[in-house]
């Protein structure tokens, strides 16, 4: 919950997004910071996965490697899809209404920052 709330202290503002002031730009907003989360995780990702290839390259105890990349890989998509799921139940509460898009953009971007936050820290532990 505090990196979270770390993660989205450090955050920067989407343009224009300072203070909307209708729903219309708040759902915008939301959407852009969803956007920006995302392109973050799509780099970390990058790295992230390129290191557990190497993890795998590197260790020939097993003959050929631990599997790291290919776990990562299920594991990451596993994620996307519980993400996806897990904010359209939150976004759920406000079916149909203008709020909708903006509670599941939040959503995305919380738990997008979360993930983000993981696949650092898989580089670091290794």
């Amino acid at each position: 919950m505090l990196l979270t709330l770390l993660l989205a202290a450090a955050a920067p503002v989407a343009p224009g997004c300072n203070s909307p002031r209708s729903q219309v730009e708040m759902n915008r907003c939301a959407g852009l910071e969803y956007t920006a989360a995302d392109a973050a995780m799509t780099r970390q990702w990058k790295t992230t996965y390129a290191y557990m290839k190497g993890r795998d390259a590197a260790d020939g105890s097993r003959g050929g490697g631990f599997g790291y990349a290919a776990a990562l890989l299920g594991s990451q998509r596993a994620w996307i899809q519980f993400r996806d799921r897990e904010c359209t139940i939150e976004g759920g509460e406000f079916a149909g209404g203008s709020i909708q898009p903006m509670t599941q953009a939040r959503c995305k971007t919380r738990l997008t920052r979360e993930r983000t936050a993981q696949l650092k820290a898989l580089v670091w532990r290794g």
